[in-house]
């Protein structure tokens, strides 16, 4: 297939040479064995935790890559980003004593551009989405005259990316599957490149956001298709469209290209933080949310590696996700229903939930409800439960005491 310049792939001998200069930059992430959540995915597992990686992400890589082959009379760079490739500009450039403007959409999470002050960089919020603060990076580096240093359409970027792939290759050299989020495509770009001459039966699937589909529908039709990216939790994979040249990289080494929804990123942020104690944001926990939801056939029973490309998230932003995870997951559930208005009544349905093993959170009642008969209370109670299977033994226990019990999901 004929490809165009900037839309080749990385060689060996690039990438090598990318690991060369980041040494003593960027770290060389672990790769985690975890087979209890391969159980539940069904395939034998292994995190790759650049959540562990300088800035919490993988971008620090490629950011360093680019900014260590730029002339040696660069003084100035600019770039836009939603928070993980600013961050690893920032740092890049404080290296290298040049001067950063990163540009950040308006809705960018607060620890993000915080951390990319932090590590040196003039931070410029503008716009609500991350095209709109390329649009606006763009015009500064042709009004400055400076090189703009893009997340992920730029070949020494992906060749920097690309360092996570030649890891996992001399780790685990029989890999089968390999599992990566995709936003802009630079990273899975980089990855297929070194598994596809390294480890040349593996399959690469990519994970994009269902909520950011624009480059999986891209992928599908094999044309640039412009979707909107609508908030999510994986802001990091919120890019509207690839751009050519990356829709073309893409092409060349992805296997398949599969959507996840939010409900299913953040059990999988669950996941990570219970049973392998990682802080993934929502866009490194992608890749495990499609194993978790069997979205990747052609991982079952196979050596499967799953990218968690980065860590940064907002603390509030957790603490949500964790409670929607905990309630996909059937820990936390409100139950509704009615009891008689006297005395001793809410303790006989509390001594009912404690008997059928759960514990109570809340507790709401009204008595002047809409459709509550005089004489009776609504009652809403919030309950920690241990699963799915716990909530319907639950409910069921209550009804056989006579109470009209149901969650919101209609049990």
């Amino acid at each position: 297939m004929d490809v165009a310049p900037d839309a080749r792939l990385p060689d060996l001998r690039t990438v090598r040479a990318a690991a060369a200069d980041l040494a003593g930059v960027a770290q060389h992430t672990p790769l985690l064995s975890a087979p209890a959540i391969g159980a539940m995915a069904g395939c034998t597992l292994w995190l790759k935790a650049e959540t562990l990686q300088r800035t919490g992400s993988f971008k620090l890589r490629g950011a360093y890559r680019r900014l260590r082959t730029l002339p040696a009379t660069t003084t100035a760079v600019v770039t836009a980003s939603a928070g993980n490739h600013a961050q690893g500009v920032a740092l890049a450039a404080s290296h290298r004593g040049i001067a950063a403007t990163v540009v950040m959409p308006e809705t960018a999470p607060l620890p993000k551009t915080m951390a990319t002050r932090a590590y040196g960089a003039d931070v410029v919020l503008h716009g609500t989405t991350y095209d709109d603060a390329f649009a606006h990076a763009k015009e500064l580096a042709d009004r400055r005259g400076i090189p703009l240093i893009h997340p992920f359409d730029d070949p020494e970027v992906v060749a920097g990316q690309a360092t996570v792939g030649l890891e996992l290759a001399e780790a685990l050299p029989d890999l089968e599957v390999a599992v990566v989020p995709v936003g802009g495509g630079g990273l899975i770009a980089g990855v297929g490149a070194v598994l596809r001459a390294m480890c040349p039966n593996c399959r690469i699937i990519g994970v994009a956001a269902a909520r950011a589909p624009g480059i999986h529908d891209s992928w599908r039709a094999g044309g640039i298709v412009s979707r909107p990216a609508t908030q999510t939790i994986a802001d990091g994979l919120a890019v509207k469209r690839p751009t050519p040249a990356s829709l073309a990289r893409l092409t060349q080494v992805v296997d398949d290209l599969v959507l996840v929804d939010e409900d299913e990123i953040a059990w999988a942020m669950l996941v990570l933080l219970e049973r392998a104690r990682l802080v993934a944001e929502g866009a490194g926990a992608a890749p495990l949310a499609a194993l978790l939801a069997r979205r990747i056939p052609a991982a079952d029973g196979r050596r499967t590696v799953a990218i968690v490309s980065g860590g940064n998230v907002d603390p509030a932003i957790l603490g949500r996700v964790i409670g929607r995870g905990l309630a996909r997951a059937g820990r936390y559930v409100t139950v509704s229903t009615r009891i008689v208005d006297r005395p001793g009544s809410l303790a006989r349905l509390l001594a009912a939930v404690a008997a059928a093993g759960a514990n109570v959170l809340g507790v709401a009642h009204s008595r002047l409800r809409a459709g509550v008969p005089l004489g009776e209370t609504a009652v809403e109670l919030t309950l920690e439960t241990r699963d799915r299977e716990h909530v319907l033994d639950v409910l069921r226990r209550l009804r056989r005491a006579g109470y009209a019990a149901a969650t919101a999901d209609g049990d």
